[in-house]
């Protein structure tokens, strides 16, 4: 029995409120199996992933397991999503580095307590754009911003691991210069054993990757690397200089709570809004991907919301900043997942797997985790759509290369703000100057078809324009600007509005201007194929009345044929332009006009 109409809104609300009801009629024993196989290869992926995100992020390196629990499990069932998989991040994790890291010491209990606290925020806000439906957001992030971004955070990983690597001192906090002048100036006193395990890590990572690409390549670097440290720390006379990272927690997440002091809330105000829109871009970005390939129609907002409900439940589980992971997500896809309970039994496996292996991480090297975070960061750069954006488009280029650098040499949340105004900015620029096409018709062909004029083709008494793109408050100048320099105000001026798609009160504004500006010169303002939500407007605001509704018409041909009806013949008698068919038929009986029937503005 269909549902009846007032049971289809409380159905609707229900699944936005519990998400699986969408879902979960596709759950069978079959793709159960096939999303628990899915979500324990997630889970062993994560757990090396976890421990590097943690190091770029300064946090311990269990809270990167942290982060990729129950995150997960919330992200999974509360999203759209068949195969997105949130969790810890490069992104994500170079961006909390760099707000905090000036606020506190990195692995401190006050650098932890504000991550949490960050997450917490970012969460609140994440779910409150959700609630109010402003998933379009992520819209005003270009892909440019997010190459130009992800390639300076890339170098940024790198550079913060460069002491780790080779083994040589760098004052704490230095930024992307100054790490490379430390490290040029202590060539000499790179440690040969450090420097060893961490290239022997990078050489196993490179080869894993090219031949082995079953296998994640993070696991064979890091056995790797702990190997080497292992046979060196046994048969060298001095090893102290191979450090490791220490026994992580074997136990479920602890519980926490943020710190939502005055004082705590406004140090890092500034810092929410910016991982806010990188987390949401680089979740919804990636869901999107993972759905044109699954064909699955996804819901923006959905998703909004659940990422906001993962960041806020997991910072009361020691869980940092979570989001969408491309690797992870496409893993999961790969691995032949079903449904969104794939990503959530990766949560629930990690925190299984975290009590076995969790031990085992004090046999892992610094160096090793620095040559895991190398090839991290060289994965990053987008090389192809770098060269293709160079190639292609000078505006976003510039966008591109404005980001890069600020994220290397700016903070990280100003970077992404700058990449956003400078993209708002190309748009509007854009947008600002809609084309202008002046149409003429053409002599050589037999039916007279209409083309694009040159200086001296128009009619000196009617001038057509072809109008492509909207007439907003910013278009307005441009637009006139352009007209002016081609009709003159006594000019029956014709423009064929079917590329406006939209106008705006000051649109309406105009032409009205124009039509009442023209008529006492003389001249008038006819518009052809005006869509009906620009139509709408001008009759809803009273505009129609100064244009005049007899002024509308569905082709151009009519339109001249009206305008020559109403012109005084005597103007035209040493004409030599003879630009249009009724130039020549002057004393010829013309047509009747035909005007378009339009809504009354009560019916529109």
């Amino acid at each position: 029995m269909p549902a009846t109409p007032t049971a289809q809104p409380s159905r609707r609300l229900a699944r936005i409120l519990f998400p699986p009801l969408g879902w979960w009629h596709r759950v069978t024993p079959a793709t159960t199996k096939a999303d628990l196989i899915a979500g324990l290869t997630g889970a062993i992926v994560v757990l090396p992933q976890g421990v590097a995100f943690a190091a770029i992020a300064g946090m311990p390196p269990i809270y990167g397991l942290y982060a990729g629990m129950i995150p997960a499990i919330v992200a999974a069932l509360f999203g759209s999503s068949w195969h997105l998989v949130s969790g810890p991040t490069t992104a994500a994790s170079i961006v909390l580095f760099s707000l905090l890291s000036p606020l506190a010491e990195p692995g401190s209990m006050a650098y932890v307590q504000l991550a949490l606290t960050l997450t917490f925020l970012v969460g609140l806000t994440q779910l409150a754009l959700g609630v109010l439906r402003l998933g379009v957001l992520v819209n005003f992030i270009s892909h440019s911003v997010v190459i130009g971004f992800t390639s300076g955070a890339a170098l940024l990983i790198a550079a913060n691991q460069i002491h780790h690597f080779f083994g040589i001192p760098v004052p704490q906090g230095s930024d992307f210069v100054h790490t490379l002048i430390a490290l040029f100036q202590q060539l000499g006193q790179i440690d040969p054993l450090v420097a060893t395990v961490g290239g022997t890590t990078l050489l196993a990572g490179v080869v894993s990757r090219r031949w082995l690409p079953r296998i994640p390549y993070m696991i064979v670097a890091m056995a790797a690397g702990t190997l080497t440290a292992w046979i060196l720390e046994n048969l060298a006379i001095d090893a102290s200089g191979i450090t490791h990272v220490g026994a992580l927690a074997a136990s479920p997440p602890p519980f926490s709570t943020p710190d939502l002091s005055l004082a705590t809330v406004r140090a890092l105000a500034s810092g929410v809004v910016a991982v806010t829109l990188l987390a949401l871009t680089e979740a919804i970005s990636i869901a999107r991907a993972m759905a044109l390939r699954s064909g699955q129609t996804l819901d923006a907002d959905q998703e909004f919301m659940a990422q906001g409900l993962s960041n806020l439940c997991g910072s009361f589980f020691s869980a940092y900043v979570a989001t969408g992971s491309f690797n992870r997500s496409g893993l999961n896809l790969e691995a032949g997942a079903k449904t969104p309970l794939a990503a959530a039994s990766s949560g629930v496996i990690l925190i299984v797997l975290v009590t076995l292996v969790a031990p085992m991480a004090q046999l892992l090297p610094h160096a090793a985790m620095a040559g895991v975070l190398f090839l991290v960061a060289w994965g990053l750069i987008d090389w192809h759509h770098i060269h293709t954006t160079l190639r292609a488009s000078r505006a976003e280029t510039v966008i591109l290369l404005a980001t890069f650098l600020a994220t290397l040499f700016l903070n990280l949340e100003l970077a992404i703000l700058l990449g956003v105004m400078l993209s708002l900015g190309i748009h509007l620029a854009r947008t600002s100057h809609p084309r202008i096409l002046f149409r003429v018709p053409d002599p050589a062909h037999p039916r007279r078809r209409f083309t694009s004029a040159t200086v001296n083709d128009p009619c000196p008494r009617i001038l057509i324009a072809r109008v492509d793109g909207s007439l907003f408050f910013a278009a307005i100048g441009a637009v006139q600007k352009q007209l002016a320099s081609r009709a003159a105000p006594h000019t029956h001026l014709v423009i064929v509005a079917s590329g406006i798609n939209f106008i705006d009160l000051a649109g309406a504004e105009f032409l009205a201007q124009e039509a009442r500006q023209r008529r006492e010169a003389g001249g008038s303002l006819s518009l052809v194929r005006l869509k009906e939500a620009p139509r709408t407007l001008l009759i809803k605001g009273g505009f129609m009345s100064t244009i005049g509704r007899e002024n509308l018409f569905p082709s151009k041909d009519e339109a001249i044929r009206a305008i020559f009806a109403r012109m005084n013949p005597e103007g035209c008698a040493l004409c030599t332009h003879r630009v249009f068919q009724e130039c020549a038929r002057r004393d010829e009986p013309l047509r009747p006009v035909r005007t378009p029937a339009l809504p009354t503005p009560l019916a529109a």
